[in-house]
């Protein structure tokens, strides 16, 4: 690849990035509030991003959208340390496994092992951030935990996995026809059209059914605490 070239890709895939940061910013204006938290999908686009154009995209939309909802947000710095940390452990950790596994399996161990890895450093932020934003003690959070705050992560990061892995192939296939193409030396699947109907079909199956199960969860598990404005 001359200078050229590489100089073209990485204004497009700049440009990318950007354009994903603007959907997932605009994104996080449709959540679902629960308590005095809120449930969004910024997550899904981000991941999406991620997922195609490599862990340093991933990186960047962490923080970089955290930043941008900053000056709307009402929850201060804590609100924003919160968001690069749940953003980070759920965004990042799915583009690094799947850098290494570019399969429907390896999509599959990124996402559970991004949920798993959200869910933990959640619990942990909760614990020593929140006393401070909620002016409350430990034990008062701590107390949260299986009531609202564990239920509460565990469900937004099952239900972003589900969503990711139902629009990653569509959306991914779009950046390639419009030009934004894989790096060199990424494991490309071979698949004959019946072949990845048929995969597409498991994977809309396996990502709804768990959306679902999500949406059940939040409705009659967190019904009583989420606030309808």
């Amino acid at each position: 690849m001359n200078s050229k070239t590489k100089t073209t890709e990485n204004i497009k895939r700049m440009t990318a990035i950007a354009v994903f940061a603007a959907l997932a910013y605009v994104i996080h204006f449709v959540h679902i509030p629960v308590a005095f938290l809120n449930l969004d999908f910024k997550d899904v686009i981000m991941t999406i991003a991620g997922m195609y154009f490599g862990p340093s995209a991933a990186a960047v939309l962490a923080f970089l959208v955290p930043i941008l909802e900053y000056p709307t947000s009402e929850t201060g710095p804590y609100g924003l340390i919160m968001n690069i940390l749940s953003s980070g452990a759920f965004v990042i950790v799915a583009s690094v496994i799947y850098k290494f596994k570019k399969t429907l399996s390896g999509a599959i161990i990124a996402l559970c092992s991004a949920t798993l890895s959200m869910v933990a450093v959640m619990m942990l932020a909760n614990l020593f951030i929140t006393p401070y934003y909620m002016h409350v003690t430990q034990a008062e959070v701590v107390a949260l935990i299986p009531t609202l705050l564990l239920p509460f992560n565990a469900v937004k990061a099952v239900l972003n996995a589900a969503l990711t892995l139902c629009l990653y192939k569509p959306i991914s296939k779009v950046l390639k026809k419009s030009g934004f193409g894989r790096k060199e030396g990424e494991n490309a699947e071979t698949t004959d059209k019946k072949q990845n109907m048929m995969r597409s079909l498991l994977v809309w199956a396996v990502g709804g059914a768990i959306a679902i199960a999500a949406f059940c969860i939040i409705f009659f598990v967190l019904g009583g605490k989420i606030a309808f404005n």
